[in-house]
């Protein structure tokens, strides 16, 4: 599990940043990406990567704003010319499907797959299959805005091999059915419960993906406990009152909830371009003087998602 920042900029696109994308990778977890908000040129933000447009197969929009979805058109039409074919899951405020649909059908733009849309209406879970949920919750901005929480499933404990070779236990198929946790009779009549030899089940990781936001406490219902929290810092310390009124966040405030809510990694985005250079360095230092695990991003960072394994003690290892 990866996170690719694709846009990290704020409005409209500048000469450093481009404006907000996010791409979560989870190739090796189910062979797909998903994608958070398309802002302009995010197909051209691709192209300077290694990331597959055929292999996107869900979009999540946090609001309707220009600068998170002028891009998705494009991206679409794209998509189809260079082979996909596969279905598409939008996710969005209401009004999404009308953006997509107008666009391509004023444009006479003809797709080679299908589009399945899910306007959000309520908060709570919005997609859940055997290794994933993502839940979804009201944020506070200018227009109706969503932030997402992914988390991974547990997955199952390793084989104990050293406890089953102590048992005189053959190694075999026998280890793989014991593994899966199932119950195996063996040649000399013993009966084997797989789970005896399982150590603890592993936690799935969480990211916390924001749109635009005011401080609310929606926001720490996404964030608590997350391994990653992708902030916007819109504004700077001593801006509160301005983020306020533009409905937008400082780097405190994101700093704030990251250690109230134990989170363990945060990255800010949505940089104003008045922030460039040193200024976006400071941003860095003032939100690590609340919450030292703090960074700003840049267009084209890759942060990895550690996945922590327990030991047979369930303490981290």
């Amino acid at each position: 599990m990866e996170i690719e920042f694709l846009g990290t900029g704020a409005g409209s696109p500048g000469k450093f940043r481009n404006v907000t994308s996010t791409a979560l990778r989870l190739l090796d977890e189910r062979n797909s990406v998903w994608l958070f908000d398309v802002g302009e040129a995010t197909q051209h933000q691709i192209l300077r990567t290694t990331l597959k447009p055929r292999k996107i197969d869900k979009i999540f929009i946090t609001h309707l704003h220009g600068d998170h979805i002028f891009g998705l058109p494009g991206l679409l039409s794209s998509r189809s010319f260079q082979g996909g074919d596969a279905p598409l899951t939008i996710y969005g405020p209401k009004g999404i499907r009308n953006f997509v649909e107008v666009s391509l059908r004023v444009s006479e733009t003809k797709l080679s797959y299908k589009i399945r849309y899910q306007e959000l209406t309520t908060d709570g879970l919005v997609f859940e299959d055997g290794k994933f949920r993502v839940y979804a919750q009201h944020l506070d901005h200018r227009i109706e805005c969503f932030g997402y929480r992914i988390e991974e499933k547990d997955h199952p404990g390793e084989l104990q091999v050293e406890q089953l070779q102590a048992a005189k236990i053959p190694s075999g198929p026998v280890y793989g059915q014991l593994k899966a946790g199932k119950t195996v009779t063996l040649s000399d009549g013993r009966v084997i419960n797989g789970a005896d030899f399982l150590g603890p089940a592993q936690p799935g990781r969480i990211v916390a993906i924001l749109g635009d936001t005011r401080q609310t406490p929606n926001a720490e219902k996404l964030a608590i406990n997350a391994d990653v929290l992708v902030h916007e810092s819109t504004f700077a310390k001593g801006e509160s009152k301005l983020a306020r009124s533009y409905y937008h966040s400082t780097n405190i405030q994101a700093a704030e909830l990251a250690k109230r809510m134990h989170v363990k990694q945060l990255l800010l985005n949505h940089i104003s371009a008045r922030y460039t250079g040193k200024m976006a360095a400071e941003l860095q230092h003032q939100a690590r003087e609340v919450f030292k695990q703090t960074r700003v991003v840049k267009d084209f960072d890759e942060i990895e998602v550690p996945f922590e394994k327990l030991t047979k003690e369930g303490t981290p290892s």
